[in-house]
């Protein structure tokens, strides 16, 4: 079945789009976007973090808060600031941090597909930033976070995609960040059409990133199919907003762990439970502790950094979940010696993007607010797919994509 198409999307004005362009909704609390958004009444943060706009005393869960995202929304139409495509098109999303570039289409992604598992899962959702995301759709009657997703690679797809890049951008500006972001408007009807056409040839897609934004379209079109009884398929809430990258321009960073306290043992006797299941040296800095391959490991404690290997006998090469690095360090360390059986709700743990840094996980731990770090190896896209592929799911705050996607740049109107 067809996994994307072109849609009409509802974009800024090109000499307004870097100003709109925000973080996406979950990167950033409330008084971060706040902080970002000061003095900037076009920043996206005020629609896809509405809450920026009311008192702190309002939930962001309260009906009030997605309201004022819909009237923010419309605010922003009414003004001209972002201006609808007059048919239905695909678009080019470029993104460079560094020396690292990756090239996506954008287009909508069929809900159906979803459902059928032709656009594969790797993670379990929450129900309360599932339910957060369906409200929010449905109070702007519109998707305004691109959910990101990657295939395995085609020669064909890549040199379609070089004619479009090849041509003058819509927008090209570089975030406060320092990434920078190139937006294409495909115009060339033959163009698009070959495109789609090689698109019809994929198999299947993977979410990389944004699994609740894809369960909660799944369930926003189930609440707009049960108002519009009756109604012909296709409709415009049948598809979901994405941007789709080939898996070899995909980059994961790792995702760090920090925890409250040694679960009532002292160093000593921690060190050597650790050692049940891990070789463990000290080392004189961070850099040296940086894992570098997968089964390696870095755990900073009281000062002092120790590089940690994961022992033959708890890894299992066949099972492509138990091997993933976060699994076994899970199985062997978090659960049995800290304690920590859920990392999905123990407060004792907490996550740490890789973009911040080991420096970031010593200044936690010396903060004296967190009591030890672990920094991991990156996950690869492989293993990724292979637990898809595999119908399994993989362990929570297993990969930390960069670059993020922008929002703002396009957004998807469910009419």
């Amino acid at each position: 079945m067809k996994l994307l198409k072109p849609f009409r999307g509802l974009r800024p004005k090109p000499e307004l789009a870097a100003q709109i362009a925000s973080h996406p909704y979950d990167v950033l609390n409330r008084q971060e976007a706040r902080d970002l958004a000061a003095g900037n009444p076009l920043s996206f943060f005020h629609i896809n973090k509405p809450e920026i706009d009311m008192p702190d005393s309002i939930s962001p869960y309260d009906p009030k808060v997605y309201e004022k995202g819909g009237e923010n929304l419309q605010r922003f139409i009414d003004d001209g600031v972002l201006v609808r495509d007059s048919k239905d098109k695909l678009y080019v999303y470029k993104q460079v941090m560094g020396s690292h570039e990756q090239v996506g289409l954008v287009a909508v992604a069929s809900v159906e597909a979803y459902e059928r598992g032709l656009i594969k899962k790797h993670e379990f959702t929450r129900p309360q930033k599932e339910d957060d995301r369906v409200n929010h759709m449905q109070a702007l009657g519109a998707q305004v976070g691109p959910v990101f997703l990657t295939y395995r690679a085609r020669n064909d797809l890549d040199n379609l995609i070089n004619k479009v890049t090849a041509t003058e951008p819509e927008y090209d500006f570089e975030a406060d960040d320092g990434t920078r972001h190139v937006f294409w408007v495909i115009n060339d009807d033959v163009l698009s059409a070959d495109i789609e056409a090689a698109f019809d040839q994929v198999n299947c897609l993977y979410v990389a990133d944004g699994h609740h934004r894809s369960a909660a379209a799944t369930r926003v079109r189930k609440a707009y199919q049960k108002r519009n009884a009756g109604q012909t398929s296709d409709q415009s809430y049948d598809w979901f907003l994405v941007v789709v990258f080939p898996d070899d321009q995909m980059q994961i960073l790792d995702y760090n762990r920090v925890v409250k306290d040694l679960n009532g043992l002292d160093n000593e006797s921690f060190l050597e439970k650790v050692g049940d299941s891990f070789h463990f040296s000290r080392v004189s800095t961070m850099d040296k502790a940086k894992p570098s391959r997968m089964n390696e490991f870095a755990l900073y404690l009281s000062g002092c950094w120790y590089q940690l290997r994961a022992r033959d006998s708890v890894v299992d090469g066949s099972d492509p979940v138990n091997s993933l690095d976060v699994s076994i360090l899970q199985n062997n360390l978090l659960g049995p010696v800290l304690g920590i059986t859920d990392p999905r709700t123990d407060s004792r743990i907490d996550f740490v993007g890789g973009i911040r840094g080991l420096q970031e996980l010593e200044k936690k731990v010396d903060s004296g607010e967190w009591a030890l770090a672990i920094a991991l190896y990156p996950t690869s896209i492989q293993s990724l797919m292979a637990i898809a592929d595999a119908g399994e799911v993989m362990p929570p705050k297993s990969t930390w994509f960069e670059p993020k996607l922008k929002s703002g740049l396009i957004v998807h109107v469910l009419d």
